[in-house]
């Protein structure tokens, strides 16, 4: 079985700040680069970053064997030890990417290993090249990396010293040794916390059972999920995306917002609206916050999956045309559409960064999301910890309701899924 190393990290200018990500695989017999991976990510801080950068290079692994065992190294103390289930993951920005790291390959496969960030150049190095990128408007490029040069450098002192780099490092980075000075702390286990079942964590990776009363958490961000309604595409189940022909809503889709916002009324608990800025969400949003007396308010990050040369094509097109472009899609959420677009793992980043900030400015209340089929079932997901292939596994119906509430614990609890009782 093949064994590749792969060394990640990440930064951000400002914690948070302009953000970046770095990795690479090796091949644990030679030593060889064989892939890297970089990219600036916009405003996010270090630690997210870092996880970004375990979750590329894991994926770049998988694209060259997705049977091999593979050896994570990084700097991260506090990736490292949450990875390795010695500590608890209980950030909301991390928890997801933590969980999709963790699906790229059986667990299993994976090992674990902190190294000295002085052993961690090459990884650094990519990151930063990716930061420079962003602050000059663009995205990192592989053509014009010099990373893979400046640590083949250091690796020809290295050799001159007698000791091969990855052998030396392997030794100076066991895990459990001391931090470097700067390495971020970890979060304290918490004893005897229970999460919204009533399942109490004793500590990280071991649980016991029991009925004891949580302690009072507060009142969750309960985030509703709607659909938007038809629009002419939706009965031919063609793909419609951010990338198309931005269709508005037909006149069945109407007639659905205007049930939906009856229903909504009724329940009178939706205290916010926001929505994607494609047409079809912003006039179901409207419908419904005209009923409810609220603003609209636009987010971008609730945008459709982008599906490239796929849009307005049905699935059977889809796989006449591209038979080998659809097959890759759907075995491997970092495949891209025909064309371009979005990946499923990038739809799930963007997703999970908008939660995250949603959650934190809407602490305790309810908010109404009108937004996508993809970006509805990659927040229900996320928030039961399932695999990308779920995805393919959940009916979503235009003008649906989902929900799903979240505790200053950072646990989930999905309330509602896929309801279209006010349709009937």
């Amino acid at each position: 079985m093949r064994e590749f190393i792969v060394e990640a990290d990440g930064g951000s200018r400002g914690n948070p700040g302009p953000a970046g990500y770095g990795a690479v695989v090796c091949d644990a017999a030679t030593g060889q680069t064989l892939l890297e991976a970089a990219e600036y990510i916009g405003v996010a801080t270090n630690n997210v970053a870092e996880y970004r950068g375990l979750l590329a290079g894991l994926r770049a692994a998988h694209t060259l064997d997705p049977a091999a065992t593979v050896h994570v190294r990084m700097d991260s103390k506090l990736v490292i030890e949450q990875m390795s289930g010695r500590w608890k993951i209980k950030h909301p920005s991390m928890k997801p990417l933590a969980t999709e790291a963790r699906t790229v390959f059986p667990p299993d496969r994976v090992t674990y290993e902190w190294i000295p960030r002085a052993e961690n150049k090459h990884a650094d190095r990519l990151a930063n090249e990716a930061m420079d990128a962003g602050a000059r408007g663009e995205q990192w490029s592989p053509g014009d990396s010099v990373a893979d040069m400046d640590v083949a450098a250091g690796s020809r002192a290295a050799g001159a010293m007698g000791v091969p780099p990855l052998e030396r490092s392997r030794e100076w980075g066991r895990v459990g040794a001391a931090a470097p000075p700067g390495e971020e702390r970890p979060e304290a286990p918490s004893q005897q916390h229970p999460d919204s079942s009533g399942q109490q964590s004793d500590a990280p990776g071991t649980t016991t059972r029991g009925w004891t009363s949580a302690p009072d958490l507060g009142a969750p961000a309960t985030l509703v999920l709607l659909r938007h309604g038809e629009t002419p595409l939706t009965p031919q189940k063609r793909f419609s995306g951010s990338g198309g022909t931005n269709p508005p809503l037909s006149a069945a889709g109407r007639d659905q917002a205007h049930r939906v916002a009856d229903t909504l009324a009724r329940r009178g608990t939706v205290q916010t609206v926001l929505t994607s800025p494609l047409t079809r969400t912003r006039e179901t949003a409207e419908i419904v916050a005209a009923r409810l007396g609220l603003d609209v308010v636009v987010e971008d990050g609730l945008r459709e999956t982008d599906f490239g040369a796929w849009e307005g094509l049905t699935f059977g097109e889809v796989r006449d045309r591209y038979p080998d472009d659809l097959n890759a899609w759907l075995a491997d959420p970092a495949a891209h559409p025909t064309g371009g677009g979005e990946s499923f793992a990038e739809v799930a980043a963007r997703i999970a960064v908008t939660k995250d900030e949603l959650v934190t400015a809407h602490a305790g209340r309810t908010v109404l999301l009108v937004t996508h089929v993809t970006p509805i079932k990659t927040l229900v997901r996320l928030a039961l910890g399932a695999p990308p292939e779920s995805l393919f596994r959940m009916e979503l119906s235009a003008a649906s309701l989902s929900a799903v509430a979240y505790y200053a614990d950072g646990n989930a609890s999905v309330r509602l899924f896929n309801d279209t009782s006010h349709l009937r």
